[in-house]
C-alpha cells in the first residue's frame, strides 16, 4: 500500500490530521511522525506524499531547509507539501521555487485542503491563490488614494477588479462561477459537472478569494459588478 507521511510535532493537531486523511484517504497508508528524525521508519517504503509542518517558520529558515533537503534523501520519489501558519504570497512562492507541489496555509477549511491534497496525489499543484485586499487589489499592486484617477469610485473598482482577474479564472472555475449564478447548491454543481463535492468547494473557495469575497453570494455580485465597495463594508453583519 502506497504511504503518506504526516510530520507535524504538535500531538493534537497530528492526530487530528491523521483521524481525517485515514477517512478520507482509504487506499493510503498514512504515516505520522513529529520530527523528521523518524524519516528511517519509511526509508525504502513507496512514499507518494510527505506534508511537513512549517509552522509560523519562513521557507528560508535554516531548519526548514535542512528538514526539505532530508525529504528529497528519504523520499526521492514522494512530493512534498507543506502545512504552513503564514498565508502570505511571498511564502507560497518561495515554497514552490523549491519544488513544493502542495502549499497548504492552516487558514484554509479542511475540505479544500483535502480536495487540494488529491490534487498533488494525482500529479498536480496545490496552492492558494493570492489574497485580494480590502481595496479589491492584489497585495503587490495597492494603490494609494493619491494614486487613484479622480472620480474612481468604489463601483468601478469592484469591476475593474472583475475584469482584471477574468483571465486569472481557470476554465473549471468559470464553469463553476455560472453555476453559482444560477443560484445551484454544491451538489447538483458537482452533479452536473461531473465532479466531487469536494472539488467543488475547493474551485469556490479559490473563486471568493480572487473576487474578495466573504460567501459565494458575494462572489457572483462582485464579479457581475453589482456590488459597490461601500455596500459590502455597510452590509448587515460586516465587521
Amino acid at each position: 500500500m502506497p504511504a503518506l507521511v504526516i510530520i507535524e510535532p504538535l500531538t493534537l493537531t497530528r492526530t487530528c490530521i491523521l483521524s481525517i486523511l485515514r477517512r478520507e484517504l482509504p487506499g493510503f497508508e498514512i504515516v505520522e511522525m513529529a520530527t523528521t528524525d523518524g524519516l528511517d521508519f519509511v526509508s525504502g517504503r513507496d512514499v507518494c506524499l510527505v506534508a511537513l509542518s512549517t509552522g509560523d517558520k519562513s521557507i528560508a529558515d535554516p531548519s526548514v531547509e535542512d528538514d526539505l533537503a532530508l525529504l528529497v534523501d528519504y523520499c526521492p520519489n514522494a512530493s512534498i507539501a507543506l502545512l504552513s501558519n503564514r498565508d502570505d504570497e511571498a511564502t507560497a512562492l518561495a515554497a514552490m521555487h523549491r519544488g513544493v507541489r502542495g502549499f497548504f496555509p492552516t487558514s484554509i477549511p479542511v475540505e479544500v485542503a483535502v480536495a487540494g491534497l488529491r490534487l498533488v496525489l494525482a500529479g498536480g499543484v496545490y496552492r492558494p491563490l493570492p489574497i485580494i485586499a480590502q481595496n479589491g487589489t492584489t497585495a503587490p499592486e495597492l494603490l494609494s488614494a493619491a494614486e487613484l484617477p479622480s472620480g474612481y469610485l468604489a463601483a468601478d473598482a469592484a469591476k475593474d477588479v472583475a475584469e482584471k482577474h477574468l483571465i486569472d479564472f481557470t476554465p473549471r472555475e468559470q464553469h463553476v462561477l455560472a453555476e453559482l449564478e444560477l443560484g445551484l447548491p454544491n451538489k447538483l454543481i458537482a452533479a452536473k459537472l461531473n465532479l466531487s463535492e469536494n472539488t467543488v468547494k475547493m474551485h469556490i473557495h479559490h473563486i471568493m478569494r480572487k473576487c474578495a469575497a466573504r460567501n459565494r453570494t458575494e462572489a457572483v455580485l462582485r464579479w457581475s459588478g453589482r456590488l459597490s465597495g461601500h455596500e459590502r463594508d455597510t452590509s448587515p453583519g460586516a465587521s
